[in-house]
């Protein structure tokens, strides 16, 4: 999925004061291509003339030892970011996620933030906790990140530099994270993101799938792209129990042994208060819980066991003890919170109806704003896994229709704010994919009560959404990841793909109308446009 970009979008103009100032040229200087103007400075006799000043450039950015050797625009674009969050040595971590390059910094008054947000390739900055994140979209941000990181492991063969009246931070754990259970979600998170794109690609072939049996087209072809879309959500918890240990300090392949466990097919021979234990048995939950124990085991053992005997003994009692407790506690908890997730999410959705997709839809923007959104990662994941979809995913992506809504209210209320509307006609498309952060952190956010209305916008889409569920016709998602437009090809429900299609863009068109009428009507009162 691509983001449109207005080639001027970093441009400023009188009606954006947002934008970046360029400074006046100097006493005396040329104009920009010009010569000296008449009457200005001499050389004295006998030297010669100066050299006409060079032309000032579009960007604001100085150039770097790296920008030189940029053959590709993400190279060219992670070359200018660089020195604009205050060089490699302010740079102590770098992760991305679907949408943002995500750094942690030393320092923070070093980054020169109107920059950044001014560069062709930014679509927005979020600031959440000790992380400073850079809004680039999907696609980009997933290519642009490896050159980041290149460019910090060039930076590392020289001498380390700590900017001055600074300590270097660690890289992997930010100090001082203000919101402890935010910082909690943000790992737990950390463990699911990477394999979102596992998720979307199979759930996508699911889908296509499930159309040509529909069909009854290439019956030959079918059974295969059955075990192609099943076979990473067959083995999903061993990519989790992996990433888990990798987040928490473990080693990797250790935190997926033990989490291999809980797909492994011989645990039907294992009886835990006196039932069998089936085959994924406790799923993501319980297999994010083994790996996590296996963590702690793994660091109590190194830091008890002597180094002669470590190789051995550590891996030995690091997969016994984390494999007894999950065969004997973990697999059978985590089994019953996920069976509890799967009911209350069906029965919220039958019995609530509107009311409950209203809520769910109307609360969701807030969640995002708190980083609390991330709790929902590993329901959906467990969801998908029980269910084959996540009901909860369509409802929530309302909350983007509501974006949509409010922006174009603002861009049809607002006819004098050229900066802000350029903001919104590059925004927009990334909008109506999914991609919310540019219209919430460059539109309605700002602007205060815009931000309000498109929480009503993203209400009544959860609502319809909601009704539908109600009447028997669940919209689901077969992946999480995607929203808007791009959700239609991961659609599925019990009611069919007409039903299931119809139902979720009832629910993006209320969207889109709630909140712009809202906007339009209640959302811009006190907002005036800059004068022209």
């Amino acid at each position: 999925m691509t983001t449109t970009e207005d080639p001027h979008s970093s441009d400023p103009t009188p009606d954006d004061p947002s934008g970046p100032q360029r400074p006046a040229p100097p006493a005396g200087s040329a104009p920009p291509g010009g010569s000296a103007p008449p009457g200005g400075p001499t050389p004295p006799d006998g030297l010669p003339p100066p050299a006409a000043p060079a032309p000032p450039t579009e960007a604001a950015t100085p150039a770097t030892p790296h920008q030189a050797t940029a053959t590709t625009p993400h190279q060219a674009t992670a070359a200018a970011l660089l020195p604009l969050v205050g060089g490699a040595a302010n740079v102590g971590a770098v992760a991305h996620c679907m949408t943002r390059l995500r750094l942690t910094l030393h320092d923070r008054a070093l980054v020169r933030d109107a920059e950044v947000r001014a560069h062709p390739a930014v679509l927005g900055v979020v600031e959440e906790g000790a992380a400073y994140q850079i809004v680039l979209g999907p696609g980009t941000v997933a290519r642009v990140t490896p050159e980041f990181q290149a460019l910090l492991a060039r930076s590392a063969a020289a001498p380390p530099q700590t900017p001055p009246g600074t300590q270097a931070a660690p890289a992997t754990d930010p100090p001082h994270e203000a919101r402890p259970v935010r910082r909690a979600l943000r790992r737990v998170a950390n463990v699911f993101v990477p394999l979102i794109p596992a998720l979307i690609g199979c759930g996508v072939i699911a889908g296509l799938n499930g159309l040509l049996v529909n069909l009854g087209a290439l019956p030959s072809l079918t059974p295969a792209l059955t075990v192609i879309a099943s076979g990473f959500m067959a083995l999903i918890a061993v990519f989790v129990g992996y990433n888990t240990a990798q987040e928490f300090g473990g080693t990797p392949v250790l935190g997926g042994a033990v989490a291999a466990i809980v797909v492994y097919a011989g645990v039907a021979e294992v009886e835990v208060f006196g039932q069998p234990l089936a085959p994924g048995q406790g799923g993501v939950l319980g297999a994010l819980a083994a790996a996590f124990l296996a963590t702690r085991v793994e660091k109590w053992c190194r830091h008890r066991v002597p180094e002669a005997l470590d190789v051995l003994v550590t891996p030995t009692l690091t997969v016994l003890v984390a494999g007894l407790v999950t065969v004997y506690g973990l697999m059978y908890a985590a089994g019953k919170v996920a069976a509890a997730i799967g009911t209350a999410t069906d029965g919220l959705l039958a019995q609530g109806g509107a009311a409950a997709g209203f809520v769910l839809g109307g609360l969701f923007l807030p969640l995002v704003m708190l980083g609390l959104h991330q709790a929902l990662i590993p329901l959906h994941a467990t969801l998908i896994e029980q269910q084959g979809y996540t009901a909860l995913l369509p409802v929530l992506a309302m909350a983007g229709a509501g974006q949509v809504g409010a922006a174009l209210a603002v861009y049809v209320r607002l006819r004098r704010a050229e900066g802000l509307r350029r903001t919104i006609r590059s925004a927009l498309p990334a909008g109506l994919l999914g991609v919310g952060e540019p219209l919430i952190y460059g539109v309605t956010l700002p602007l205060g009560r815009p931000f309000a209305t498109a929480c009503v916008g993203g209400a009544v889409g959860g609502g319809v959404i909601g009704l539908f569920g109600m009447w028997g016709d669940t919209v689901g998602s077969t992946a999480i990841g995607p929203s808007g437009w791009a959700l239609f090809p991961l659609l599925s429900g019990p009611g069919g793909a007409l039903a299931t299609v119809g139902a979720y863009a009832a629910g993006l068109l209320a969207g889109y109308a709630a909140g712009f009428v809202t906007t339009y009507f209640f959302g811009l009162r006190g907002v005036t446009a800059p004068a022209p």
